[in-house]
């Protein structure tokens, strides 16, 4: 008998059916591994970005005078508040931004009174260079000043008006205040504290404490950050690109030109009818005059902004609109100018196109301290 050596039918299926199953295993054993390698890259793709955080430069000073980051409290004060501020991108990008609008009015007037040019950075922290924004404690305008402490340094408020509003004026007396406290308090980061909390707070405390010396002082956390605020505001905006920012020229806000009228209204004057009279808009006037509350400029003496090189059609507009006169007589001449409250040396100058040094020259003006009422020299 001859033996084959062929497998029997049985046994070929039972070879094919193995192979299948070997391949099935193979074909789910790939499509596990390829899911575990989605996966994994899916988890990899939406994991979040590693931050590293921005280290405070080892040494600082706010208005020339060293902050003693060796005080542990002190650095972790100051490294809350860089932190909170670096952090808010969009909001550091308006910041620098808006410097370029208004920082070089803030630093000429500074430099004139020879004051620090750290003190700009307040205006950040005060108001985040917004010169129309409101307090829920109802404080005003770029350097937030309350009504009562705006009418103590020269800004009117009424229901017509509010001077605290006028980025020019609030600045002004920002500098006048700011220059008294330091007179009392004797140096600048006390001065920053007292323009926050009140100067009779502040000296209470000094006088419960028996220290005059900020770093060591017990104050209100919103007075002690406020200073530390200030400090990490100035860190950021001296070296934006340190810390990840850059803005191209063109990014920054220009400054804002335009002349500058001063007027005696005799009754009052409907900005839309001066509008028209100087063929402007409304829109125009309001927005370079936000102190006027109303719709019109109410009787008295202001300074009116109208556009650049529109200043001499306002002579021309007054006088076609029955309103007054557009050059103080009584308290400008050729030979002398009658200082009122509010007024600053620098101000003056503006208006009567006298330089400084002049100023002080012929009236003998060590400083810059002037009073309402005070009768000042043009001319030799």
């Amino acid at each position: 008998m001859i033996r084959s050596y062929l497998p029997s039918f049985g046994s070929v299926r039972l070879q094919v059916f193995l192979l299948g199953v070997v391949a099935l295993l193979l074909a789910l054993n790939l499509l596990v591994m390829s899911l575990r390698s989605a996966i994994s890259t899916a988890e990899e793709s939406t994991a979040p970005e590693v931050l590293s955080d921005f280290p405070l430069p080892g040494s600082i000073s706010l208005c020339d005078e060293s902050i003693p980051l060796e005080n542990r409290r002190v650095l972790e004060m100051l490294d809350r508040e860089f932190t909170i501020a670096v952090w808010d991108r969009a909001q550091v990008f308006l910041w620098l931004k808006r410097a370029g609008r208004y920082f070089p009015y803030i630093e000429a007037k500074l430099s004139e009174v020879g004051m620090p040019d750290d003190l700009k950075y307040m205006a950040v922290a005060e108001s985040a260079l917004i010169t129309d924004i409101k307090s829920r404690k109802r404080a005003v305008g770029l350097w937030q000043f309350m009504s009562r402490t705006g009418r103590r340094y020269g800004l009117r408020k009424d229901r017509t008006l509010d001077e605290r509003l006028d980025f020019e004026q609030s600045t002004e007396a920002a500098i006048n205040y700011l220059r008294r406290l330091h007179d009392e308090f004797g140096n600048w980061t006390l001065t920053l504290a007292a323009y926050n909390c009140g100067d009779a707070f502040l000296k209470r405390e000094i006088r419960k404490q028996k220290v005059k010396d900020f770093y060591r002082l017990d104050l209100p956390l919103e007075t002690e950050r406020y200073v530390f605020r200030i400090t990490a505001i100035k860190i950021i905006m001296e070296n934006p690109r340190q810390y990840g920012f850059s803005l191209s020229p063109e990014q920054v806000y220009p400054p804002n030109w335009y002349d500058s009228v001063p007027v005696k209204i005799s009754s009052r004057l409907n900005l839309t009818d001066l509008a028209l009279a100087l063929d402007t808009d409304f829109k125009i006037l309001k927005e370079l005059n936000p102190q006027f509350r109303r719709n019109y400029v109410p009787k008295g003496k202001h300074q009116i902004k109208v556009p650049p090189g529109f200043g001499p059609k306002v002579v021309v507009a007054l006088q076609k609109l029955g309103k007054g006169e557009s050059r103080e007589k009584e308290d400008i001449s050729e030979s002398h100018y009658v200082v009122r409250k509010g007024d600053t040396l620098g101000r003056i100058a503006t208006r009567t196109g006298v330089s400084l040094a002049t100023l002080r020259e012929l009236n003998g003006i060590n400083g810059s301290t002037i009073w309402a009422g005070q009768k000042l020299r043009l001319t030799p």
